[in-house]
């Protein structure tokens, strides 16, 4: 029996004219703001108008299924852009797939991100199995990839730099709900620490949202600014992220290094993981691992 693999991710525009489609998804179906619109062509626009994200989860999906071997068929499933993650679902019911782990491109669990996945998988209209994983962001292997990226990008940052451990921000109200998701993200932080033997890092906040509530902090560019006080660099290790696309092409490559430059600090930030071999051999990993937890 072939098992399947649901690689997941959140979604991109197609180019400069799906823009709107895709934010308006985003928005749950609202409209955004004509000045919020223009903003984010503007952001694209600098970075080359480069729209990677599929391309990058396809050539995930299709490392991971050569890395597993035979008896595994990878699919690709979208948040808030085509292929769907339902349909996609669906789509694997109709290949004969009756049971498949699913992975999201993100380790960190937390309701309002990794719970969405899993809700979309459950509105599939198909006789399938989905063992979502809902987090390795402590997984030995992709602490391994993870801190051989922070370790290399070291090498090129004057001494005594502060690290800076990143994920998506979102709303503040999270953490009095319970959510997981800030401690994962330190205890990422500290594991990678450990390893290493860093001893100046933190963790912080990037890419939130334009919305009147609170979200998580401190952010980056207020954490840059800190850092200039008494730190020759910063090193931003976007974990909560995997592959490039405007959070980091944008976010962290332009907006931050503008704001490190203004500061006159060096700023440099870790390589995304994007389709890499020691990546992919540590996401079939992370697999075979929930597999063998279906035969206990």
């Amino acid at each position: 029996m072939t098992t399947g693999v649901l690689v997941m991710a959140y979604g991109t525009a197609a180019g400069p004219d799906d823009i709107e489609r895709y934010y308006t998804d985003i928005r749950g179906g609202r409209s955004p703001r004509p000045e919020l619109l223009e903003e984010l062509r503007e952001r694209y626009a600098a970075i080359g108008n480069r729209f990677p994200l599929t391309e990058i989860t396809e050539a995930q999906a299709a490392g991971l299924e050569r890395e597993l071997g035979e008896g595994f068929r990878a699919y690709v499933g979208m948040k808030h852009s085509p292929p769907f993650i339902p349909e996609t679902v669906e789509k694997m019911a109709a290949d004969g797939i009756e049971r498949a782990v699913g992975i999201v491109m993100a380790p960190h669990y937390s309701r309002m991100s990794i719970g969405g996945y899993v809700e979309r998988v459950e509105r599939a209209e198909a006789p399938i199995e989905v063992d979502v994983i809902e987090s390795w962001a402590t997984h030995p292997v992709y602490l391994e990839v993870l801190a051989d990226r922070v370790r290399r990008a070291l090498g090129g940052l004057p001494d005594h730099p502060l690290v800076v451990f990143t994920a998506h921000s979102l709303p503040a109200r999270i953490v009095d709900e319970g959510d997981p998701y800030p401690d994962q993200l330190r205890e990422t932080a500290d594991a990678i620490a450990e390893l290493l033997g860093i001893s100046d890092y933190t963790t912080g906040w990037q890419s939130a949202g334009r919305t009147p509530e609170p979200w998580l902090g401190p952010p980056l560019e207020e954490l840059i600014r800190e850092v200039a006080k008494e730190h020759p660099a910063v090193l931003v290790v976007p974990c909560g992220f995997v592959s490039d696309h405007l959070e980091i092409l944008y976010d962290l490559d332009v907006e931050a290094r503008e704001i490190a430059g203004r500061e006159g600090i060096a700023f440099a930030r870790t390589e995304s993981l994007n389709a890499e071999p020691d990546f992919i051999s540590a996401l079939a990993t992370v697999v075979r691992d929930r597999l063998a937890s279906w035969d206990r």
